[in-house]
């Protein structure tokens, strides 16, 4: 029996991917990654691969469909008739297995990823997207794909559990059991385990940290910058130390070269970050390099500026007066909406708070490409309304409520003392999709 492609159910998501698809090819996206990725490709015919506009679609899809894993796209792919048609599989054609995905990733380098990062903000500069005068910076934790059962000591190699026996048989436990062992490191004080003295022998770069919901796992660090005006994120790193102020001038030094890569007459003139990201050395430097600074501060008490800490007074107090003003006060609102919205987008609905790479570059790799979904989801809200497939799902469900929700609105006004603000709620906030913003 034979069915036409064209009469296959469609989800509510195939109209959005047909129109992302439309914006890639118009914008010449296959003809630049395939030019980009072909010196990773063998000129002798071998194992059928996957051709670079694929495997970065198959990349975007893990973003647009919250999926965290390699594994998870390729079962998504060979279920899904909207992101088989995305991706421009025949139904009679096999899906690529996951191996295949995460070997075509091994291969294709860092500085290749990046690349494909600046095209897609390219286009989002092409649309008016990118300012890239005042930008904000933030950053969050990602769980490894590392236990911290697994875990050895530096020096010597030695697992957690053999360190924990070592020490209860030096307090007096002999021979103790593996009841004994866990009670014993409930209690035992101090209990502090150094990233310096502690490594994962399967993830080196995971390091021991706290995540967003309190617990202590290994992860790594992620930090972004992002137009205020627009919301576009112009650059993500992904650095090895965890403190703020450590990893800020990498982060800011990369997005000044991306917004000149894609606005050569743009500069980065204001940076707005929290209070995790102020101390006296950091906002000196901003001022020596030209940054105008909003970093919020926290209540330290009276300063001594006596010595050394002379040269600090004025960039501090300079920062001090405008993060008080209003223009500072809407900055910092503008910094808790826009740059925190892209991580919920990303790692929460994007489905990557954990994320199952290891080793450097494969973790920059996957994050530039989810960074690009974002962006793209940028661009088709700019041009269409929609963000994500889902939110084109929400929005039908909006315009079906509103045919019922009138009707009834009108009836209830009519007949009961309160109907008037019964009937006033607008039907849509009901069903504020991730991808639409009211």
């Amino acid at each position: 029996m034979w069915v036409a492609t064209e009469k296959l159910p469609r989800s509510p998501g195939h109209p959005f991917y047909k129109r992302l698809n439309q914006v890639l090819v118009k914008a010449g996206f296959d003809a630049f990654v395939e030019k980009l990725c072909a010196r990773f490709y063998a000129e002798r015919l071998g194992r059928p691969s996957l051709r670079p506009g694929r495997y970065f679609r198959l990349l975007l899809v893990g973003y647009f469909e919250g999926l965290n894993s390699e594994r998870a796209i390729a079962w998504r792919v060979s279920e899904s008739a909207c992101v088989r048609a995305f991706l421009e599989y025949d139904p009679e054609e096999a899906p690529p297995n996951h191996s295949t995905l995460s070997r075509t990733r091994r291969r294709i380098d860092v500085e290749t990823h990046g690349e494909v990062f600046t095209w897609v903000l390219q286009q989002l500069a092409e649309a008016g997207l990118v300012k890239g005068k005042t930008i904000g910076i933030d950053a969050t934790t990602l769980e490894a794909n590392a236990a911290m059962r697994s875990i050895v000591r530096r020096d010597t190699g030695k697992d957690y559990e053999t360190f924990v026996r070592g020490l209860a048989e030096a307090s007096g436990v002999e021979t103790p059991t593996r009841e004994e062992l866990i009670r014993f490191d409930r209690k035992r004080k101090p209990k502090k385990m150094s990233n310096e003295e502690w490594m994962n022998p399967h993830d080196p770069d995971a390091k021991i940290t706290k995540l967003k919901d309190g617990r202590t796992r290994l992860g790594h660090k992620v930090e972004e910058t992002v137009d205020l005006e627009t919301g576009a994120v112009v650059a993500v790193t992904a650095p090895d130390e965890l403190g703020d102020t450590q990893t800020m001038g990498e982060t800011l030094r990369m997005a000044q070269e991306e917004v000149t890569a894609v606005e050569p007459d743009a500069e980065v003139h204001e940076v707005v970050a929290d209070k995790g990201y102020h101390s006296n050395e950091t906002v000196l430097e901003l001022k020596a390099v030209g940054l105008r600074s909003y970093l919020s501060e926290t209540d330290r008490g009276r300063r001594n500026w006596k010595g050394n800490n002379k040269k600090y007074q004025a960039p501090v107090y300079a920062n001090r007066r405008r993060i008080r003003g209003r223009r500072g006060r809407r900055l910092q609102r503008q910094r808790s909406e826009l740059v925190e919205r892209p991580f919920a987008h990303q790692f929460v609905t994007g489905g990557l708070r954990r994320i199952f790479v290891r080793g450097h570059a494969n973790k920059r790799k996957r994050l530039l490409i989810h960074v690009c979904g974002f962006n793209l989801g940028l661009l088709m809200r700019h041009l269409t309304g929609v963000g994500t497939p889902r939110s084109l799902q929400s929005r039908a469900w909006t315009r079906l409520f509103t045919v019922i929700w009138a009707p009834m609105g009108h009836w209830i006004a009519r007949n009961h003392p309160w109907g008037r603000c019964w009937a006033s709620i607008r039907p849509d906030s009901l069903f504020c999709a991730p991808g639409i913003h009211h």
